[in-house]
Parts: structure tokens; sequence; C-alpha cells
């Protein structure tokens, strides 16, 4: 047996150096490195925020940022159904990285900048400041993106708006539950779904029994209710007033009740998920909870409606971010990767592949700001009939291609990309709640169809918009053709048989929405090669599959 005195140095391999793996990816400013993002802001009319997006940029792309985004995933919240001697105390305790990012992100208006502080591409500025924080920790924008939307439906009830629109508007975070007295922030929850319903809302059993004035007492339960930490949260019930049944009504609950009360609001116990894991998604239990009419009595669903299409642009925003994610990841890895003698991204078959990857990325991207741009303060008409159709329209497509978007910069990477350790495993897990939540693919698809006999001014927007790029390409134009004939076709039919082409018609849409906007907001070599590999006679199933003679290393050295 050889041994060794204390403090000599044995030679052999250095099987602990490293030489071929890129450098972390920390401290980047994930807007200045994200042109294509940058450019879209200008063109949207959002090129003011520039400095504050900048800075957050910078923020989100830090080390640190970053190791709280881990943090928030690896520590998942714990609920407290009880405190140690036994009284009712129905919390939910988060690691302090989550609040760190959350709050971060309000600082900086990623719920309700555009509200508090509407100005021309307001919108399309809190959508940039929504995506590059939702890029690297994206569980935090749950009740990021209910707040944001919240205020669509509150902002008509003042004897609800009057008191909470200020705390909603608030840029401050305070995470505990207090007195209004005490706190000027609030965050918004939602509470719809139940067991026997789902999506089918309207099959809820939660009752709601008129008490005076607009409130109302609150018995039933809710299978899903995302962010139960939030100060309030929007819940459709069943409601009656004395005898008279009134029908499913929204109302208003808050956590805290007038002098400091807690209202009841049982936390039954916490959604185990594949992904979304630092944000918390409750089981729970109304029992006499009191809570405020929100709208008119009888009508939860239209109340809701304007909530419900903000989230669904959020899904899209949020699909987009991380897409964003999944390419700077897979790109950063190829550049700074060698293998069979040169560079991946120097290699023709991953060129390809991060090319498409990245032209995915950027027509997700210009999805979510146009439709930001929809829902500006001051909107045009034709744009408030067009987000009626295109908002689910933009979020079955986009959502749906996230999933695959990330498996397939995560096999860029390897071995690496499915471990843990690295950003794009969670961010695998993390893409298909954007197409689960506020209604999966065929409640969204079925909502398009109800959109064009409801709405039919959401159609003739479509085909406006998509008449202004008529003539750039044959195959789009073929393309558009033949979807404002399925349209058409589907509008005019019996809505049961029209439901068997509900999801190729949302599909078909989205693609043509889409390959218009790269027409006219990127590059010629970029919006030829979506349109071709998207649209083309000789287009692949897989990423990478692009057109002979496709400038692949172009479009990705420009993201």
């Amino acid at each position: 047996m050889t041994t060794f005195a204390r403090g000599q140095r044995v030679v052999g391999p250095a099987t602990h150096y490293v030489e071929n793996q890129p450098p972390s990816r920390t401290d980047v400013n994930e807007y200045s490195l994200n042109a294509p993002l940058a450019a879209a802001v200008e063109s949207f009319g959002g090129g003011w925020s520039g400095e504050a997006l900048h800075e957050a940029g910078a923020l989100v792309g830090s080390e640190t940022f970053q190791r709280d985004a881990y943090l928030a995933d690896a520590h998942a919240p714990v609920a407290y159904a009880h405190d140690r001697w036994g009284y009712r105390l129905d919390e939910v305790e988060y690691d302090p990285s989550y609040h760190r990012v959350l709050g971060a992100a309000v600082a900086r208006g990623a719920h309700t900048s555009a509200w508090a502080e509407p100005r021309a591409g307001a919108s399309v500025a809190r959508a940039a400041m929504f995506m590059l924080f939702a890029q690297v920790e994206p569980g935090h924008a749950c009740p990021v993106s209910m707040t944001h939307a919240a205020v669509a439906s509150l902002q008509d009830s003042p004897w609800v708006a009057d008191e909470w629109m200020p705390r909603l508007l608030s840029r401050e975070y305070e995470p505990r539950l207090l007195p209004s007295e005490q706190k000027r922030s609030a965050l918004v929850g939602m509470a719809m779904t139940e067991k026997q319903g789902g999506s089918d809302v309207r099959a809820g059993t939660t009752v709601g029994s008129h008490l005076s004035g607009h409130a109302y007492q609150i018995t039933g339960h809710k299978w899903f209710c995302s962010a139960p930490m939030s100060d309030g949260f929007l819940v459709l019930a069943q409601t009656r007033r004395g005898a008279q049944e009134e029908g499913l009504t929204c109302l208003f609950v808050p956590r805290i009740l007038s002098k400091g009360q807690r209202n009841v609001f049982r936390i039954q116990r916490l959604k185990d998920k594949l992904g979304n894991r630092s944000n918390a998604s409750a089981e729970i239990e109304f029992d006499g909870s009191i809570g405020y009419i929100v709208g008119e009595p009888g009508r939860g669903v239209k109340t809701i409606i304007e909530m419900v299409q903000r989230t669904r642009l959020d899904c899209v925003l949020g699909s987009a971010a991380g897409m964003r994610q999944s390419l700077a990841e897979a790109l950063w890895h190829a550049r700074g990767r060698q293998a069979f003698g040169s560079l991946l991204i120097a290699q023709p078959a991953m060129t390809s592949v991060l090319a498409d990857l990245a032209l995915e990325s950027e027509a997700a991207m210009l999805t979510g700001l146009r439709l930001s741009q929809m829902f500006e303060a001051d909107a045009s008409a034709a744009d408030v009939a067009l987000r009626r159709l295109a908002t689910p329209v933009s979020k079955y497509h986009v959502a749906k291609r996230g999933p695959h978007h990330a498996y397939e910069a995560m096999e860029c990477l390897g071995g690496n990309g499915y471990t843990e350790s690295f950003p794009l495993a969670r961010r695998y897990r993390e893409q298909p709640v954007m197409a689960i939540w506020e209604g999966s693919g065929n409640v969204i698809a079925l909502d398009v169809l109800r959109a064009l006999t409801r709405d039919p001014e959401s159609g003739d927007a479509l085909a406006d918009e998509l008449g202004s790029t008529t003539g750039a390409s044959t195959l789009l134009d073929a393309h558009v053709e033949r979807s404002l004939a399925l349209m058409a076709e589907l509008a005019g039919s019996d809505p049961r048989d029209a439901q068997t082409d509900a999801r190729r018609l949302s599909e078909n849409l989205a693609l043509a929405f889409q390959a218009s906007l790269m027409l006219r907001h990127a590059p010629t070599t970029d919006a030829e090669a979506f349109i071709a590999s998207r649209l083309g006679p000789d287009r692949g199933w897989q990423y990478g599959s692009l057109p002979r003679g496709t400038d692949a290393a172009a479009i990705v050295a420009r993201h």
C-alpha cells in the first residue's frame, strides 16, 4: 500500500479541471441581449420604457436573482392549517427567495403599471417587464398576472374599487396578512373551479346568501385556488337573495375583514404540481365566509370575462418568456461548447435547430406584444374587436408550442439540460401550465368559435389585420385565404358540428397571425424562413428542418 506524506502533491489526471464547458450564464442583461424584444417594444409604442427595462434586465440576469429563482422552485411552499395551539391559521409559508422575486417584480410594475400610469405604449411596456421576470422565475408571475387582470373586473364596482384599487396599483410589496389600515398594497388571486365542474364554472355548487348591501355569506369549496396568500380573491358562487335565486355571480373575498378580523378561508391542502412549484395552489373551503358582489347578480361570467382575457394574454406572454429562456440557454451552451473539433454553434445541424428555436421565440414574443397593444387604454375600436378573437387564438397555439420548444432547447444541452442544476429542466416542467391555465386546448378552441358567432366583428378585424401583408408572401396569402374560408364556414355552421374543426381553425389563424407579424416586424430572412418552415410544402415536424438556403447563422446571431 502506497502512503503519502501530509501535503505531498500527487501527480496524475486532473479530472476536476473542466475546460470544455461554457462559463456560468450569470450577470447578463436579459433585455440588452434580447435585440428582437427591444426592437419590438419600440415598434409597438413602448420605447419610452427602455431605461426601466434595461435596469430590470440586469436585475433578472444577475447571479443573485437567478439563485433566488432556483431556491424558490427547490423549496416549495408549505401550508399550515393551524398554529401551535390548534387555532385556525390557514397560511402558506414561502421561501424568502420567493418574496424577493415577487417584491422586485411588483416594485417595477410588472403587475399593474399599465393601469396605474396609462399612456401610449403602457400595456406593451408592462408586457415586456412581465416577460423579463417570468423568463427567469415563472411561478411568481401567477399572482402578478391575476392582480393585473383583476383590475378589469373590479374597476366598475366602486363599493370594492374605492378601497382596493389604490392598493392594487401600489408598487409596494407586503407579504403578511394585515388589516387594511396597516397595509397599503395588495395582490389578488382567483378561486373559480370546483371538483365537479373544472372549466365548466357554471356547474359550481358554491352558494352565496345575501346579507345586506353588497355583502354575501359564502359556503362551498374550490378545487383550485391560485396564490392563496393573496389579499383578496375573485370567486364565483350561485347567489340568492332571500328566496330568489340570482344565478352565477362574481364575488370579491378579502382575507382580512374590517377591524382586522380574519375571513373564513380554510386551506385544505396544497397541490403537488408538475411545475409552477414556487407558487402555491390550494384546495380551499368557505364556511360562512364574507364576499362582496362584483358586477351584477347572476352575471358572473360576464364580470370576469375581461379578467380572463388578460390572464390569457399573460399565458401568451409567459410562454414567450419561457421560449426566450430556453433559447438563451441553448445559445449560450452552443457558443461555449466544442464537439468534433468545433463549437456547437458553428455546426450546421445545430445552427439550424437554434435558428428554428429563435424563429419560434420571436414569433411568440411578437404575438404577445401585439396582443398587449390591443389592450392599451387608448386601443382603437378595431383592436378591441380583434382582441376578442386574437387572444384565444394566440393562447391556444403559443402555449401549446411551449413544451416542445423547451424540450428541444433542453436537448441542445444534452445531459446537462436534463438535470435540475440547469434551468431548462425547470422550464420544461413549467411550460405546460400555460396551456392548461385559463382554459385548456378544447376550451380555448371552443371560445374561438364563440367569438366568431357572438362577436362577428372580431373575425372582420382579424381579416383586416391579415390583409395588411397581402402580396408579401404567396405562401402566406394562400394560407390566409384557406383559413378565412374555414373561419367563414364554421361561423355559419351548426355550433356542435363546428367543434370538430375548432382546433384546426385556431391553429391556422394563429399561424397566419404570427406569419403576418413576422413579415411586418422581423428581418426578411427570418420572416421568410418562418413562413416556409411552418406553411411551406417541405415543412418538417421537428425543429431544425429549415428550408434549404436559409441563413441560419444570421438568424442565430441576431438572437
